[in-house]
């Protein structure tokens, strides 16, 4: 008798201190939420959605550590990291945190520079003592009383249940329908933007099979597609004339298409240029998958410009001197029909104290020894990665701020484009080259979000003399999924009259977020 009393007892216990908690974690958690931008009044279906996602959080802790104490802190640690790492991409990137961000968890670790940079040292510190401390407490109080964790489980079930109901129930099956992440987030709070948007992009089918080939049939025999990374135009960076590129001056005044290439990340986000190039699929037609369009591009495989060419007998090559399990590029690019992936093993390492990361000129030395042997017809991408930041800014000069360091890579990038230039030329066959930026570099105090975020484009047609085909001449704006269909159109065109070159377009939902 005495020892079921202590158990009810015990049991009591334990739900009075987790309602304390739980009332302590809410508070502080509204408070951390409130601090996110975009910061305006949440809605009262965003809170009730915050609040679920908490106790949800909370329980599958308290299951484990069965201490109300260890729940608490850690689902506040987890909701205050993620209002820093929101805020900081935001001030960074121009773009809040969204759900398809934190599939790339497991390559922070793996490759921790690329995402770090973002952050400022204090706020790297804070995270990792954050995280030390959790871990340490954990151990600390972890509680042996069954009890605790079947209760936690519970509290677990239970709010997981309500959320399935609740995003059954109007108004919250029909909020979020379009995709708008940063209204979204004003208007519901960050938990619950990621929970819908989450919930939207599962529910996001497939396309339909593509078993198109070429419009017409092809008139070139070589394809050369260079995404050269944060390559943008640096007269227009910097809003001076003098800053000009060489190369890409050049390349425009022979290209058969040119203009600016409408990318929707700034400063990240290689990922979705590349897919619009290699994919063809424009960002209104993924709706929610447009945020990272790789991690459901298994699934749109056919529509790929190497799955196409592949139909026509062509052989496809891809190439880049980085994981190529990044983005899952692995098992992404062959199913998208490349034959071939040339990944960081084919190249020699830079030398410590040489480059950060493989040369533009390495990787234009690979692509160039595959293009002279090739056996036509043959498509060459290449994803280039020397001029990944982060890039210092000076000192302000007389047209303001600028990056000596940023300047110094992407004039490597203009010298890979001028260089490939005269090599196709010299193949003497009829070829086309591509040549792009993914996006605008995030110089913190000389290139921030907010502004601008197109790259430059160019597509040079060369005829089987090597000489170049004229196009129209005029400056376009194209989105990524519609430079695709232009180089389609490049493949199939006629073989010298400039009038084959596409009429100007302008782009449309290029920007979006």
């Amino acid at each position: 008798m005495a020892k079921g009393v202590i158990t009810i007892s015990l049991i009591s216990g334990v739900f009075l201190a987790d309602l304390f908690s739980a009332a302590a974690i809410l508070g502080i958690t509204f408070i951390a939420d409130a601090l996110v931008r975009q910061r305006q009044a949440r809605s009262a279906v965003g809170l009730w959605l915050h609040l679920l996602i908490v106790l949800a959080a909370s329980g599958v802790v308290l299951t484990i550590s069965g201490s109300p104490l260890v729940a608490s802190l850690f689902v506040l640690a987890i909701v205050s990291a993620l209002a820093l790492v929101s805020n900081a991409k935001n001030a960074v990137l121009g773009e809040p945190l969204v759900f398809s961000d934190l599939n790339l968890l497991v390559a922070v670790f793996r490759h921790p520079q690329f995402y770090l940079s973002a952050l400022l040292p204090w706020q790297v510190a804070m995270l990792a003592v954050g995280a030390a401390g959790l871990a340490g407490l954990l151990a600390w109080q972890f509680v042996a009383a069954p009890a605790l964790h079947l209760f936690g489980a519970a509290v677990t079930v239970g709010a997981v249940l309500l959320i399935r109901l609740t995003l059954m129930l109007p108004p919250w099956r029909n909020l979020a329908q379009v995709p708008d992440c940063r209204t979204d987030l004003a208007r519901h709070g960050l938990l619950a933007s990621l929970l819908l948007y989450r919930q939207r992009w599962v529910a996001t089918a497939d396309p339909a099979l593509c078993t198109a080939g070429l419009p017409a049939p092809a008139t070139a025999e070589l394809v050369i597609v260079v995404q050269c990374e944060s390559f943008a135009d640096p007269a227009e960076l910097f809003d001076d004339p003098a800053l000009a590129l060489p190369g890409l001056a050049a390349a425009r005044a022979q290209a058969w298409v040119h203009g600016d290439l409408m990318v929707s990340g700034f400063g990240a986000y290689t990922n979705r240029t590349e897919y619009g190039v290699i994919f063809g699929r424009e960002e209104e037609a993924l709706g929610f998958r447009r945020f990272d369009p790789f991690l459901t591009a298994m699934g749109e495989a056919s529509h790929a410009l190497p799955a196409r060419l592949r139909r026509e007998g062509w052989r496809n090559l891809f190439v880049h001197p980085h994981d190529l399990r990044f983005y899952s590029r692995d098992a992404i690019m062959p199913a998208a029909g490349f034959a071939e992936m040339i990944g960081p093993e084919a190249f020699q390492m830079p030398a410590k104290g040489e480059h950060r990361y493989v040369s533009d000129d390495a990787i234009a030395d690979v692509v160039m020894d595959r293009a002279r042997t090739a056996a036509a017809p043959c498509l060459i991408h290449a994803v280039t990665i020397e001029n990944h930041g982060p890039w210092p800014a000076d000192k302000a000069g007389a047209h303001g701020k600028q990056s000596s360091a940023y300047l110094g890579l992407v004039a490597k990038g203009d010298a890979m484009l001028t260089r490939l230039m005269a090599d196709v030329a010299a193949l003497k066959r009829p070829a086309i080259l591509v040549f792009y930026g993914d996006h605008r570099p995030s110089i913190p105090g000389a290139c921030l979000p907010g502004g601008d975020r197109h790259t430059p484009f160019v597509v040079v047609r060369f005829d089987g003399c090597g000489a170049t085909i004229p196009g129209n001449g005029q400056r376009q704006q194209l989105t990524p999924a519609q430079l695709h269909h232009a180089l389609l159109e490049a493949i199939s065109a006629a073989p010298s009259i400039a009038a084959a070159a596409p009429a100007p377009r302008r782009a449309t939902g290029g920007r979006s977020i």
